[in-house]
């Protein structure tokens, strides 16, 4: 028989450190073991019985019917029941909304706010409580071909980057967002490129092309009340249909190098058209000064003449006289002398004056021996020289020579 079934109290515990009880393990006995797992709960239901209102007691002796309790209460558990589950009901309305969130508050349907963050409590089931994130930065990327408005085809890949400006409009205003983003950003992309030629698309209006799609895109999501703000909107490519890009390949080489001529013909102009300008500035500066030349040349011919002509006025002989000798020296210093002398029956001589005149006395003499000249014409000379410096007049009649200059 176990130790622990009904009438084996003499039977050894073998939690009691072997001591041997009186009735039903013995008061005055070693250790004590563990407690007996049915009496335990027996206590527990009789302490719920108490609590709830229901009978209780001690239990008799061998009869064992039980003593008098309180009458139960009906309400009792049903009461602590609902206590209970208001706790959990209140413990679950506790939430926490991150620093890159915000929450929009629903109640039954209906906006009441948008929560910031922190430890936030709404009641459950009553409120719905949606979490947004409005630092994050989304991205949407399309690839779409699409008619240009010189009637050709052309494939365009654009992608955009957004945020959530405006929680309530982002959950409240559009069933989906990103998809009315998506069906706008086609929109705006097909508006712009039909009213663009095919040829700037594919070259230097890329540029003018996504700025267009930028603005025309977030007018549409303005008055859509999406809350959405774009970042920045790329045009990632844009090329002619496959069938075709070979022949368009071709096309934009020759722009280049009808790019690349006009570069070389404007350098070229660059270092021409400056030295030109030079030569011609050199030229009229050149002119100018032989217009002042000329004029100052003139007006100081002016002036002598003025000047002669006042002393001519008081001495016309001798002014004469003068201005003929000078015209004689000026023509006789630039042309070829030749002498001849008839004189006494002499024979013809002919005097080269361009190789005389500018030799000195000695030297004369000696190139005149040298030429094979007669000295009576060398002696004759001198003669000549001396009287002119006397007398102009009497030098051209006293030795019987005429001059004459060719």
């Amino acid at each position: 028989m176990a130790w622990n079934e009904p009438g084996g109290g003499n039977q050894h515990d073998p939690w009691s450190g072997g001591g041997r009880g009186g009735n039903g393990g013995g008061k005055g006995g070693g250790n004590q073991g563990p407690p007996d797992l049915d009496e335990a709960l027996k206590k527990f239901q009789d302490k719920l019985n108490n609590m709830l209102g229901g009978r209780g007691g001690k239990r008799g002796g061998a009869g064992g019917k039980g003593g008098g309790g309180k009458p139960r209460n009906a309400f009792t558990l049903p009461g602590l029941l609902i206590v209970v589950a208001l706790a959990i009901w209140a413990a679950s309305g506790f939430y926490l909304v991150d620093q890159s969130e915000r929450g929009v508050v629903l109640r039954f349907g209906k906006f009441q706010e948008v929560v910031t963050p922190g430890l936030q409590w709404n009641p459950p089931l009553i409120d719905d409580v949606r979490m947004v994130n409005v630092t994050r930065v989304r991205s949407l990327t399309q690839t779409q071909s699409m008619l240009t408005q010189d009637e050709n085809i052309v494939s365009v890949e654009i992608s955009a980057q957004y945020q959530v400006a405006d929680p309530r409009s982002y959950v409240l205003n559009v069933r989906n967002p990103e998809l009315s983003l998506e069906n706008a950003l086609d929109s705006a992309l097909r508006h712009v490129v039909g009213g663009t030629d095919m040829i700037d698309i594919l070259t230097s209006g890329r540029e003018i092309l996504g700025s267009s799609v930028n603005s025309r895109l977030q007018s549409y999501l303005d008055s859509y009340g999406t809350g959405i703000l774009l970042q920045t909107l790329n045009v990632e490519s844009t090329a002619p249909p496959d069938p075709v890009q070979d022949a368009f390949d071709d096309v934009i080489r020759a722009r280049e190098d009808r790019q690349r001529t006009i570069n070389q013909a404007l350098a070229y102009a660059n270092a021409v058209i400056p030295a030109a300008q030079g030569q011609a500035q050199r030229l009229v500066e050149q002119g100018q000064g032989y217009r002042e030349s000329v004029v100052a040349e003139a007006e100081g011919q002016a002036s002598r003449f003025n000047a002669i002509l006042t002393e001519y006025r008081q001495a016309p002989d001798i002014m004469r006289e003068r201005l003929y000798l000078d015209a004689m020296s000026e023509v006789y210093g630039e042309t070829a002398k030749v002498m001849v002398d008839v004189a006494e029956n002499s024979p013809l001589m002919v005097l080269p004056l361009e190789r005389l005149s500018g030799a000195g006395s000695s030297g004369a003499s000696a190139q005149g021996s040298d030429d094979g000249l007669d000295p009576r014409v060398l002696e004759r000379l001198g003669s000549q020289s001396s009287s002119s410096n006397s007398s102009s007049s009497n030098s051209s009649n006293s030795n019987g020579i005429r001059r004459e200059g060719r």
